[in-house]
């Protein structure tokens, strides 16, 4: 299949032709096809093609991800992947989060393949900070389903109103 986008810089959503979404294999083979996109999956199987990060938002970014790296490695209970890493939600769809942090015990029965490719759990900590495109219902929503799909603690950084909203399992998020 060859999937050619409707003009430079596009952002949205990709409805790929067939009967069925792409099964694990599939959309591994299809994420590493088109390794210079960003692409995460819907829990309806829809793909969504996201540009690039500006300057500004990547050194921010990086900051939140060295951080959170940093503190894993004092911590020593988990791992802390890079934003580029996908996550396979239960719900389905595949996320990739600006940082994120995996307890190490949950890592321990997956197989040597699992570790290779898109990660089929759910991270235990994420966070989102916004972006000059992001919405902030649309960044809302985002946490909601990374929370009912497993995360412990979420944060969700409004950036241009610095503020975090800070998501736990079964409560409201906190401002």
């Amino acid at each position: 299949m060859v999937l050619q986008l409707p003009k430079p810089g596009f952002q949205g959503r990709i409805d790929v032709p067939g009967k069925r979404p792409m099964d694990e294999d599939e959309f591994f083979e299809f994420c590493v096809k088109n390794k210079k996109l960003r692409i995460e999956r819907e829990a309806s199987g829809e793909i969504i093609i996201m540009p690039p990060t500006g300057f500004e938002t990547g050194c921010r970014n990086n900051e939140v991800a060295y951080q959170l790296l940093a503190w894993a490695r004092v911590e020593d209970r988990g791992l802390a992947p890079d934003s580029s890493t996908l996550y396979l939600l239960p719900n389905g769809a595949a996320r990739g989060p600006d940082a994120s942090w995996v307890l190490k015990s949950r890592l321990a029965n997956l197989s040597a393949k699992q570790m290779k490719r898109f990660l089929p759990v759910c991270p235990d900590f994420v966070v989102e900070p916004t972006s000059p495109s992001d919405r902030l219902n649309k960044q809302k929503a985002k946490m909601r389903e990374w929370m009912d799909n497993g995360v412990a603690l979420g944060w969700l950084i409004d950036v241009d109103r610095r503020t975090a909203y800070i998501y736990r399992p079964v409560e409201s998020p906190r401002s």
